[in-house]
């Protein structure tokens, strides 16, 4: 019988003895770095691609191999039979060769300490590494084949080469010396941080070794280091000398110095320690190094921050404001005192800016909103710039301006919470009425904007909407408005605040001038086409009745001189119309009288009522006030006002008190009237009539805020069916907040009211439930 042939593939026997000599002469010139040839590198790569690809057979006809991992565990493998690729011994050699290279350098550098260890070890560094990777590709195919074969098949602590060099580093250099190294490293940072120049390659060159020491030797097959290594042997001292040195240096420098100059020296600080990692330590030390430096520099300082943030605020030293900003915003939740502390202050700055007006700022809205103005821009501008718009600092602006503009001295001089809007509401009517100092289109349209910057913190919005709708009512029924783009604007403005809801009779008024103005164009028409004419220029307005915050007129005798006018255009209207009523309001209307009995010839531009009186003379030359009210049919004591303002203006006379009229008081015309203009208008506002409007005002608004908030009780029970008192309340103010803030005893009285009309009732047996009656 034939015997089993010993090299069945036709492979060489090659011995490790037979090329390890000149293998380890290649190794030793590669880690000495001396220059290589081609031919040489090639005659190596070559030495360990024979050795990989040779046959070695045990005599039983079989290889074994004896593993010995890190752990010294042991494994034997007994492959089935014929030619194996081979490594251990050559892996062992090398294993071996490394440590003992190393062993001799360790003792050169045992001994040294400061720089002179950093420049042996990052120089011995250096070099072992690019070495080792001119080794790791000399040994391509040990690792292609027989490493990754016995990773693969679970063999412990194989690795290829490259990793198996730095394990062998980080056994026989890092260990022995790393304390020392370390050490090393932290005293030229701590040099450099006391404002010395090192040599920063030192400490890079100890970081990236560090780094890449860090490998997962449980896996050899893991990507990428661990970094284990730079954590634990330099990153944790490093955090804790940080720690120490912050600690130490802040509350040295704070004793010694202002808390302004302290931000500025913790400012560059923070910098210098962000160009640290970028320079020369690994960037995973960017955060938790910045936390380490914000708690020692800033944290610890808070109360100290917190003290001066209220001078700063005082001494308006903007600047370094947004530097404590830019610091205390590092710390979370660190803002919230700060906001605080703005928000009471801008209120007391409010407080204090209205309260200095005085008076004056109660009767004169221009200076009372300018104010207020003034204040929001000041730390509107602060917010901006030095809190970078931070929400958190937006929303301390507004609650203060929110808490000034709705509750200050003012309002308590009115004794009425709800002064400002009126007095907003003013200040509008100034700014969009005729008048010889109206700004230019552009200029207004900012100070409208400006307008709604308080608008926005206004609380009571109803009432500014009530004051707002009399006063542009009476804009546009006397003509008196600057700009009707402006007026258009503003609507504009309130629409998109507060809703189509808020300003839907606003812009009826609106629609009701146009088609005035249409009627009174066909009524000319008319006039022009008939064949009797009127001998006066006549011209109305039609308004539609829900629109308009008019009262009904009082009763008055329309002069003669305007009846046939009334006549002609009353059926007028009504052929146009059928079925509509018009109910004319005298005491808005006005026009305009000639007078022939003084010596110069004057237009006097009067109320109704003031026309009324005044034609009366033209068949008496004296009246008493009873003969007044006999033929105008004017109350008393609206004649008597309306007589007074006559007095005042020098057109009639009267031997009585002006102040006290009575019955039989005669008032008769003054012949000798003189007044510098030929055109004068008469037309002032009466006081009882302005004061009673304003009550009237305010009663209605009341009124309106009662049927609001039933209505709102009504659709939350409709929607939730039945709710508990303090639900229920809850809802009626989330609801209505965005118009007003209800009184929850007037919530109350609003509820009692809904139960006596049968919308709600009371559950039996449940305390403070209602329930909903369909």
């Amino acid at each position: 019988m034939a015997g089993r042939p010993q090299n069945p593939h036709g492979l060489k026997q090659i011995g490790l003895d037979q090329i390890w000599d000149d293998l380890k002469r290649g190794i030793e010139s590669i880690y000495r770095r001396e220059r290589m040839g081609k031919i040489r590198y090639m005659g190596l790569f070559t030495h360990v691609y024979n050795y990989c690809t040779s046959v070695h057979q045990s005599p039983g006809g079989s290889q074994g191999s004896q593993l010995q991992g890190r752990g010294g565990g042991k494994k034997t493998k007994h492959p089935q039979g014929g030619a194996q690729f081979v490594g251990l011994e050559l892996y062992k050699r090398l294993k071996d060769h490394l440590k003992k290279c190393l062993l001799d350098l360790q003792e050169k550098g045992h001994d040294l300490l400061d720089e002179q260890v950093l420049c042996f070890y990052t120089k011995q560094w250096e070099e072992y590494q690019f070495s080792s990777k001119v080794l790791n590709g000399m040994c391509a195919y040990l690792n292609r084949h027989w490493v990754r074969r016995e990773c693969d098949e679970g063999t412990k602590g194989i690795y290829e080469i490259y990793s198996l060099a730095l394990i062998t580093w980080k056994d026989h250099m890092f260990k022995p010396l790393n304390k020392q190294v370390t050490n090393a490293v932290l005293k030229l940072i701590e040099r450099e941080r006391n404002g010395e120049t090192i040599n920063t390659r030192l400490v890079s060159g100890v970081i990236n070794c560090y780094a890449a020491l860090g490998l997962n030797e449980d896996d050899p097959t893991a990507k990428g280091p661990t970094l284990s290594v730079y954590k634990e042997n330099f990153e944790q001292p490093f955090l804790e000398d940080t720690e120490r040195f912050y600690k130490r240096e802040s509350t040295e420098f704070l004793r010694q110095n202002p808390v302004t100059e302290y931000m500025k020296k913790a400012e560059a600080r923070l910098l210098e320690e962000q160009r640290r990692v970028q320079v020369y330590l690994h960037e995973s030390t960017q955060d938790v190094l910045a936390r380490k430096c914000e708690k020692n520099l800033i944290e610890q300082h808070l109360e100290i921050f917190h003290y001066e943030f209220q001078n700063l605020l005082d001494a308006d030293k903007n600047e370094d404001l947004g530097r404590m900003y830019q610091l205390v915003s590092r710390i979370q939740d660190g803002l919230g005192q700060l906001k605080s502390l703005l928000e009471t202050h801008i209120n007391n700055q409010g407080q204090a800016a209205i309260e200095k007006c005085g008076e004056s700022a109660l009767n004169d809205p221009k200076i009372y909103v300018q104010t207020i103005l003034d204040v929001h821009k000041k730390y509107h501008a602060l917010v901006m710039t030095a809190f970078s718009n931070d929400s958190g600092f937006v929303a301390a602006l507004d609650k203060a301006c929110g808490r000034f503009i709705n509750n200050n001295a003012v309002t308590k001089m009115a004794n009425l919470s709800s002064k400002s809007p009126e007095l907003l509401a003013r200040y509008c009517d100034l700014l969009l009425k005729k008048s010889s100092k109206n700004p230019e289109e552009a200029e207004l349209e900012d100070t409208l904007n400006q307008v709604m910057i308080v608008f926005k913190y206004i609380e009571d919005k109803d009432v500014f909407q009530k004051f707002y709708s009399k006063m542009l009512a009476k804009r546009l029924v006397q003509h008196m408005s600057a700009s009707d783009d402006a007026e258009a604007s503003m609507i504009s403005k309130l629409k998109q605040s507060c809703g189509f809801e808020y300003t839907s009779k606003l812009q009826r008024m609106f629609q009701d001038i146009s088609v005035s103005k249409e009627l009174n164009d066909a009524f000319k028409n008319h006039l022009q086409g008939s064949a009797d004419p009127l001998d006066i220029d006549f011209s109305i307005q039609v308004l539609s009745s829900g629109s308009w915050p008019f009262q009904q007129s009082c009763t008055f005798a329309l002069p003669q001189e305007l009846e046939r006018s009334f006549q002609r255009f009353t059926t007028f209207y009504s052929n146009r119309h059928s079925g509509r009523k018009l109910n004319w309001l005298y005491h808005m209307s006005k026009g305009e009288i000639v007078t022939n009995c003084f010596k110069n010839r004057y237009t006097l531009q009067a109320s109704t009522f003031q026309m009324a009186i005044l034609l009366q003379y033209n068949n008496e030359d004296t009246l008493t006030v009873q003969q007044l009210e006999n033929n105008t049919e004017i109350k008393r004591d609206m004649l008597v006002q309306v007589l007074q303002i006559l007095l005042k203006s020098k057109l009639l006379v009267t031997e009585d008190d002006e102040n006290d009229l009575q019955s039989s008081s005669k008032m008769s015309l003054y012949f000798q009237y003189k007044n510098k203009k030929l055109r004068v208008n008469i037309n002032v506002p009466m006081k009882t009539e302005v004061k009673l409007e304003l009550e009237s005002t305010h009663k209605h608004i009341e009124e309106d805020r009662k049927l609001l908030i039933q209505a709102a009780i009504v659709r939350i029970m409709k929607m939730r069916k039945m709710l508990k008192h303090q639900q229920l309340i809850m809802e009626v103010l989330n609801q209505l907040s965005a118009r007003f803030k209800p009184r929850v005893q007037i919530i109350k009285k609003c509820i009692d009211i809904l139960i006596e009309k049968d919308y709600l009732e009371r559950v039996e047996g449940q305390k403070d439930t209602y329930s909903y009656l369909a």
